[in-house]
C-alpha cells in the first residue's frame, strides 16, 4: 500500500505508549493498533485532529505516500 503510517514513529519520539495515547485520544487500544500497524483502511479527520493534537504533530509526520 503506498500510504505509511508512522504512527509508531511519532509517538517514540513523543516517548507515548500505546495505552496513553489511546486514553487522550479516546480511541480503542484494538483500533488505535490497527491505525499503528497500517492495517486501516480509513481514518476520520477528527481522530487524525486528535492524534496530531496530542503528538504535537503534522499529518504528514504520521501519514506518508511512497510510491510503489
Amino acid at each position: 500500500m503506498p500510504i505509511v503510517v508512522n504512527l509508531d514513529v511519532m509517538m517514540a519520539r513523543r516517548k507515548m505508549s500505546l495505552n496513553e495515547l489511546s486514553e487522550k485520544v479516546d480511541l480503542t487500544l484494538s483500533n488505535l493498533s490497527i491505525l499503528k500497524t497500517g492495517k486501516a483502511k480509513a481514518i476520520r479527520f477528527s481522530t487524525l485532529e486528535s492524534i496530531c493534537k496530542v503528538l504535537n504533530c503534522q499529518p504528514a509526520d504520521i501519514l506518508e505516500y511512497v510510491e510503489e
